[in-house]
């Protein structure tokens, strides 16, 4: 999103009146903080049902600047990979509870680190909240060994 009209859209504080479900689509994008952590390969335990994050990373994923390297084809190359929108979010359990559309939709605030908050998109780095710098591309990491890359993010 170009920097005017991510700045409008900050200053306009629209995520503290406006419910998710009426978000315009340049809103509903400014939402994410950039964190990276929904691109990253999560397991869950068969027996327990508990989920795992791991830090491995799609593909796709630039582990250096935690962006996606192919956003508007990503569904393309990967077809698992899913757009969040105001009705499927409910299912998406699997989001981290620091996610700005999981935060909102729960009716919490968002935290003072949030790009829309702090005013800098790289505050999510800076705060250690995303992946940047700790976290490789599932090409470097076979498959049987998915379960050894475990880790529990802040």
């Amino acid at each position: 999103m170009a920097g005017d009209s991510w700045q409008a859209l900050r200053a306009s504080q629209y995520w503290l009146h406006k419910p998710l479900a009426e978000m315009s689509k340049p809103e509903w994008e400014a939402l994410c903080d950039g964190c990276g952590k929904c691109c990253l390969h999560k397991l869950i335990d068969d027996e327990t049902d508990e989920l795992y994050y791991t830090d491995i990373a799609c593909r796709l994923l630039d582990t250096d600047q935690v962006r996606c390297g192919d956003y508007h084809n990503r569904h393309q190359q990967i077809p698992d990979c899913l757009e969040f929108t105001p009705d499927n979010l409910p299912e998406l359990y699997w989001l981290p509870a620091s996610c700005a559309y999981r935060t909102l939709g729960e009716g919490r605030q968002l935290q003072r680190w949030h790009p829309l908050i702090s005013g800098d998109p790289a505050s999510v780095h800076q705060f250690k909240r995303s992946v940047q710098g700790r976290c490789v591309s599932e090409t470097e990491v076979p498959l049987e060994q998915f379960e050894e890359r475990i880790v529990r993010w802040v």
